[in-house]
């Protein structure tokens, strides 16, 4: 990496990544690269406006409020999930739920969770569109209007400013908008308004997380030391290495469990296009040394304060086996406002290596296109295309030969991914990271897992636009209940098959290798059911 390094300092890198330089990714200008690097100066610009955030927050926790419920998806709602999931919420503070699922299962639990008289929603939305955080408002709108002569008194905005989503907010009198830089985009957006307002509604020290961050800001200037290059370092080795290593697998110790979330959908969108990437692999079982390839590269996020003897063994096994090792460790948990910032660079930087645009996401209209397609047929009750291989979880037989062909689809260098059109919870997270399991140890692939529609706004990007070493596997159910969706004419059921639908033929359409299988209304039992015809296979 030190070529690299060198190089870089040559050609004055970091002082033309600061000045916004569009050529340190391709040979002429292109969109979105210019009007996308805001969040260079996020550190600085957004010290000033802390004050209002934690402001707000000691007005909402003074009125008793104890839940806030973000509705977003993707860059809105990754970066606050991490934060409360890292952090926990301080003591008067509301706890944070981040709803970024159209199950209706999903809808209905937090629902069933939440005391409304007490509860904020937050409606998150760079675009201001967004068709899952705005069927989610829909639905909490009516059931706040129901109880309540002034709902908007329980709702705030988070978008960019113009949107539709503004004039929405201001029609329905929401308590306050607050408004993101245009010129950062949703993955890079954690020191905008939109992880900056959930942390200081919980209780984080904003000014700590985001003076981490101002430090190593001004590190990037200086390439004197690897210290002080340490994010352009770290971006040398994405863009190196991973040309022959490019599943980049992340261990944690307990507390940091939750940031590679937020790392997934960093690397996976802004690398994984014009048939290229870096497949991020994210709390995958841990397995024995002999099952890893050589196309790994792990990363291993510590705390100082915390042991874990086990995962540190296993990484000295890792490296004495010839696989490299990136070792960062974190003195508190308030050093995550540091590694954002110097994850943020080292992508961007990696993306100059390779040749790819870090800030746009090309692939990821593909679905959402799709999705509207199918939206009035599935709405219509009118049975699937025959374009659509489905099997059922109940057909053992046609199960067992569609899992077996499709494994022996699989060849060195690929990966797999468990798209799980599910509702997300404890139980079917232990299901399915035993199919996960089993997958490794059969095929030796990394394996990647991800609830859809979320991972549609962070690893569908690379699934799409990245090369074609995926073998994917789309599980999808028949909940017994289903949830209208006010305003819209259709149901949260319709909505995520027409999603998971709408992923399929995106999916078929580049030639990628999927098998769907329906686990019908028991999902508990179809995933028990599918983890021991996998290990049969």
């Amino acid at each position: 990496m030190g070529k690299r390094l060198k190089t870089w300092k040559e050609e004055n890198f970091a002082q033309r990544l600061w000045e916004r330089d569009p050529l340190l990714w391709f040979s002429e200008p292109v969109t979105e690269i210019t009007d996308r690097l805001g969040w260079l100066d996020l550190p600085e610009t957004m010290q000033e406006k802390l004050d209002d955030m934690t402001s707000f927050a000691e007005q909402v926790k003074t009125e008793g409020i104890e839940h806030v419920v973000l509705l977003g998806i993707g860059g809105s709602s990754l970066a606050p999930d991490v934060f409360q999931r890292t952090f926990s919420h301080s003591r008067g503070y509301p706890e944070l739920f981040v709803l970024d699922s159209t199950h209706p299962a999903a809808v209905s639990t937090l629902a069933e969770k939440i005391d409304f008289d007490h509860t904020l929603f937050l409606v998150s939305s760079k675009s201001g569109t967004t068709l899952e955080t705005i069927s989610l408002f829909k639905f909490f709108w009516k059931q706040v209007s129901q109880m309540m002569d002034k709902p908007g008194a329980h709702f705030a905005a988070i978008t960019d400013p113009g949107t539709l989503l503004v004039r929405m907010a201001q029609e329905r009198g929401f308590r306050q908008v607050f408004y993101s830089p245009l010129d950062v985009g949703g993955r890079y957006s954690a020191f905008t308004v939109f992880g900056l307002v959930p942390a200081a509604l919980i209780g984080m020290d904003v000014h700590c997380l985001l003076g981490r961050a101002r430090e190593v800001a001004k590190d990037v200037l200086f390439q004197d030391s690897e210290k002080k290059a340490s994010g352009l370092l770290l971006g040398a080795v994405l863009g190196e290495l991973t040309e022959s290593r490019d599943k980049l697998t992340f261990l944690t110790s307990s507390s940091l469990e939750s940031f590679p979330d937020w790392l997934e959908q960093l690397v996976a969108e802004s690398l994984g296009k014009d048939g290229k990437g870096i497949i991020p692999v994210v709390d995958e079982p841990l397995a024995s040394i002999d099952i890893y390839g050589k196309d790994r590269l792990f990363v291993y996020l510590s705390m100082k304060s915390e042991e874990n003897r086990e995962v540190e063994k296993r990484l000295n096994a890792m490296k004495s086996a010839g696989h490299p090792i990136i070792h960062i460790n974190l003195s508190e948990k308030e050093d995550l406002g540091r590694e954002i910032f110097l994850w943020e660079t080292a992508v961007a930087a990696a993306g100059a290596i390779l040749g790819i645009h870090p800030f746009n996401q090309p692939d990821v209209v593909l679905t959402k296109e799709l999705t509207r397609r199918v939206m009035g047929k599935v709405a219509g009750r009118r049975e699937e295309s025959k374009e659509v291989k489905t099997v059922s979880i109940y057909d053992t037989e046609s199960l067992t030969s569609a899992l077996r062909d499709w494994i022996g689809q699989a060849e060195q260098g690929d990966y797999i991914a468990l798209q799980a059109y599910l509702c997300p919870c404890t139980k079917t997270k232990e299901l399915l990271q035993r199919i996960r399991f089993e997958l490794l140890q059969k095929t030796h692939l990394a394996t990647t897992l991800g609830y859809g529609p979320r991972f549609l706004h962070s690893t569908g990007q690379l699934h799409k636009g990245g090369p074609n070493n995926g073998l994917f596997l789309q599980l999808v159910d028949e909940p017994e209940t289903d949830l209208p969706i006010p305003e819209a004419g259709y149901s949260f059921g319709t909505l995520i098959k027409a999603q998971a639908l709408g992923d399929y033929h995106a999916l078929k359409s580049l030639g990628r290798r999927v098998l769907r299988v329906n686990l019908k209304s028991e999902v508990k039992t179809g995933l028990e059911r599918l983890a021991e015809l996998t290990r049969s296979a």
